[in-house]
């Protein structure tokens, strides 16, 4: 039950009706006993600026970015993590008395999943396929986590070369055509695959990334940050030939946990939010 000194959280976004957020942060709210109401945002991208001014005039006590204002949002706020800064998008907004504090916390879920599954970066070697939204922070996260070597495979590789350099200071950090006999070398010896495209996501759920999986090293990890549906046709390609998978509601928990974590200095139950987020998209 809400009341008078109930703090409010959201999540902004356009659009945003689809989002699960409030499904997970909601349970973990309620576990928690917490006094905080967690509701969705709709912000046209012109309206940007305004809704920020608002949410910190009313007090907010925090709120989320989603597509399309994790870098725009940047603009409007008193100060910027490093590790946002470097990824280049925040998706967490803390409220400290009126004054406005962004972090990225994309890239530590994307990274829990995987931790948490036994899977530890350090010293291994990663390809990424793609270069989508949810990229700049995974490659972060695995830098972060000592990751030996990154290879972007795409389709157009001069067109995340710049990004693969701005990333390259870190570690070894390169780009590749998805199709060549050097990108099969690379694949072979990867420890880690990891889908970053929009293919395999609903409604196109026949669609994946052009890996010819007997270039694929037998121990590879493979993960796919798609959640829609729970196991696209990437990743049931890969446990069909004896890989280890893991899909995006891992990384979405754990991005959302440790935003609750900001907002509210306490530890929330991510077993809660993952069985939350696990049946909405189950039964919807």
């Amino acid at each position: 039950m809400f009341t008078g000194k109930t703090k409010n959280l959201a999540v902004m976004g356009w659009p945003v009706a689809h989002s699960l957020s409030p499904v997970l942060q909601m349970a973990a709210i309620q576990q928690a006993g917490l006094d905080y109401a967690y509701i969705t945002l709709p912000v046209r991208p012109e309206d940007l600026e305004d809704a920020v001014k608002g949410l910190r005039a009313m007090q907010f006590r925090g709120w989320n970015i989603t597509i399309p204002h994790k870098q725009a949002t940047m603009a409007y706020l008193d100060e910027v993590d490093e590790d946002a800064r470097i990824i280049g998008a925040v998706n967490t907004i803390v409220n400290e008395d009126g004054r406005l504090k962004g972090y990225n916390t994309d890239f530590t879920g994307s990274m829990w999943g995987l931790l948490n599954r036994g899977f530890d970066p350090d010293g291994k070697k990663a390809v990424l396929l793609g270069a989508g939204g949810a990229a700049r922070a995974l490659i972060w996260g695995l830098i972060k986590h000592g990751i030996d070597s990154i290879c972007i495979g795409a389709r157009n590789p001069a067109k995340v070369a710049p990004l693969a350099q701005e990333f390259s200071k870190y570690t070894k950090v390169e780009s590749m055509h998805w199709e060549t006999d050097e990108f099969r070398a690379v694949l072979r010896d990867a420890d880690l695959l990891i889908n970053t495209t929009p293919l395999g996501m609903a409604p196109k759920t026949e669609a994946m990334p052009p890996v010819d999986w007997a270039d694929v090293k037998a121990s590879a990890f493979v993960y796919d940050v798609i959640y829609t549906p729970l196991e696209t046709m990437f990743l049931r390609t890969a446990r069909e030939n004896g890989h280890e998978t893991l899909n995006g509601e891992a990384m979405l928990v754990g991005q959302g946990a440790d935003s609750l974590k900001l907002w509210t200095g306490i530890e929330p139950d991510r077993a809660v939010m993952s069985h939350a987020l696990h049946t909405a998209l189950t039964t919807k």
